[in-house]
């Protein structure tokens, strides 16, 4: 029988829309979701890294372990198939010319901030390579690469975009869900920090100046696409792939080198501080859009 309210009463309908956001918000059921999809990250890398000898592809070009967080919201989808929409909302483009799609898009100025940041890290870490070490820069030319540039490119941007499926338009909404923006990013920043694994068994301030640099840069991404709902995917990927290939043409922290690696993990901080001095300045939201639409659909 349908209620009719009245003092102490609750419509069914709002009872159960409470209902189903109090079970969103249940501890156990965001623990759920994240360990499973932390767990086949981790996996789904091991087991692309070991494929990829055997595919002849150059990890010059790109490497396999990207596409492990890909596989891993696919695995999450498979548990979980009622809330993975809500969980992407906003990962691709939102059309239309009505106010709700244009106020779903990154402000023009933020997305032309976001996109030089990378070329600000590439010139910081190139400066200070200089600086810290005169007449030894590494830098290697687009034509001195062993394959195509636009062929390195295209495929930097494709594993780019096979990881921030997962690190941010999937884990932090998720994570936005139980913490703020802040908060968020840097769990987030620290998780893919540590599924690099190879990086763990470098020097130590090899590996702490790689998750300094990782921890930062997923704040840049998550202060930037804070209440974003379209095209996040491309954003956060063409961000993702624009710093690896800066990296690639300057520096040379993939043979273990401990200077370049210290000097990505410092610029990339330094990138970040503006971000976090103007999100100092925004009023502070909690939860953001995405999670706010996420429970509106329940």
């Amino acid at each position: 029988m349908r209620s009719t309210g009245g003092p102490g009463t609750m419509p069914d309908g709002i009872r159960v829309r409470v209902r189903a956001r109090s079970q969103e918000q249940s501890p156990t059921r965001w623990a759920a979701e994240a360990g499973v999809f932390v767990a086949v990250a981790f996996v789904g890398a091991g087991f692309w890294g070991a494929v990829q000898p055997a595919t002849g592809i150059p990890p010059e070009v790109v490497q396999l372990t990207q596409f492990g967080p890909a596989v891993a919201v696919a695995a999450v989808a498979l548990l979980w198939p009622g809330r993975i929409r809500d969980r992407l909302r906003g990962a691709l483009p939102v059309r239309g010319r009505r106010p709700a799609a244009r106020d779903a898009r990154i402000p023009a100025g933020r997305r032309t901030a976001l996109l030089l940041t990378p070329v600000l890290i590439t010139a910081l870490c190139a400066g200070g390579g200089a600086l810290a070490s005169p007449g030894n820069l590494s830098l290697t030319g687009p034509w001195a690469l062993e394959n195509p540039f636009a062929l390195v490119v295209a495929a930097q941007l494709a594993g780019a975009c096979g990881e921030e499926i997962g690190w941010r338009c999937y884990l932090q909404p998720l994570l936005r869900t139980r913490f703020g923006p802040l908060a968020a990013s840097c769990l987030a920043g620290v998780v893919w920090g540590l599924w690099h694994v190879p990086v763990l068994a470098q020097a130590p301030a090899y590996a702490a100046g790689f998750l300094l640099g990782a921890v930062a840069l997923s704040v840049i991404l998550g202060l930037a696409l804070e209440r974003v709902r379209s095209n996040r995917l491309l954003l956060a990927g063409t961000f993702h792939a624009l710093v690896n290939l800066g990296m690639l043409l300057v520096a040379d922290e993939e043979s273990g080198a401990v200077l370049p690696m210290v000097l990505f993990g410092a610029a990339c901080l330094t990138a970040a501080l503006p971000w976090l001095a103007a999100a100092a300045r925004r009023a502070p939201a909690h939860p953001d859009m995405i999670t706010e639409a996420a429970h509106g659909a329940r």
